[in-house]
């Protein structure tokens, strides 16, 4: 399974978890796992998807997904799972 970590952040509006669910979903992207928050008006929502079904190169769907952000007023960050992991190693 190859699992990427993608985060969401921005201001807070109407559809951004469905425009970021709608993409992955239009690109055999499997969410695994999902946390969301609201805080004082500023979203926050991070997920682990599985991209073993997509047909897309990482890199392409990286580039896809912040120019989605950018259309939607996010900033989208996608990261594979064993690069989050180093970087967060103690």
């Amino acid at each position: 399974m190859k699992k990427t970590i993608i985060t969401v952040v921005g201001k807070d509006t109407v559809g951004i978890i469905a425009r970021v669910c709608t993409y992955l979903a239009e690109n055999q992207i499997n969410i695994l796992d999902i946390s969301q928050t609201i805080v004082q008006g500023y979203f926050n929502m991070m997920m682990i998807v599985d991209t073993n079904q997509t047909q897309k190169d990482f890199g392409i769907i990286v580039k896809e997904l912040e120019q989605l952000g950018e259309r939607i007023g996010v900033i989208i960050k996608c990261q594979k799972e064993e690069i989050f992991n180093q970087m967060h190693r103690i």
